[in-house]
């Protein structure tokens, strides 16, 4: 996706699930939506977790990803990166791990997961938070219910 539109950002806090239960589940649902993503890590050594559990998650079904040394990156509906590029044309960029915004232009939807049980990760999504409200975004926070339920606050 190309343009500048600013994107909406959804800041989803992890509390009762960790990331690696989290993201896949709001990957298919991007992918059901006909739209390739981007997963931005904060760290190379997160990346390979992530990618091991992209194709581990479930025993029944795997989500298609890669990453550059896979080769290819524009024919990948999922691409993991820890940079800023964004080679297959994704409509969605996820932030997890620390990962910074670089740009909000360009995406329907950026999506920053931090672990509320770390004080710095809350601190440094309050900090994204206002980045994205000062450049105009529309943002919305995300908290998962006792039942396990993503639900919209405030």
């Amino acid at each position: 996706m190309t343009g500048e539109n600013k994107a909406e950002v959804l800041f989803y806090h992890l509390e009762r699930q960790p990331l690696e239960r989290v993201l896949p589940s709001l990957l298919e649902r991007t992918l059901e939506r006909g739209w390739r993503a981007v997963v931005k890590s904060g760290s190379a050594e997160r990346l390979e977790a992530l990618d091991l559990a992209l194709w581990t998650y479930n025993d029944a079904s795997f989500l298609p990803h890669g990453t550059a040394r896979d080769g290819d990156p524009s024919r990948q509906p999922i691409y993991l990166t820890t940079g800023d590029e964004t080679p297959n044309g994704a409509g969605v960029r996820f932030l997890v791990d620390g990962a910074d915004m670089t740009t909000f232009n360009g995406f329907v939807r950026i999506v920053c997961l931090f672990d509320g049980n770390d004080q710095d990760a809350k601190d440094k999504a309050r900090s994204q938070w206002q980045s994205a409200k000062t450049a105009g975004c529309a943002v919305t926070y995300w908290r998962q219910s006792e039942s396990g339920r993503w639900e919209k606050q405030g």
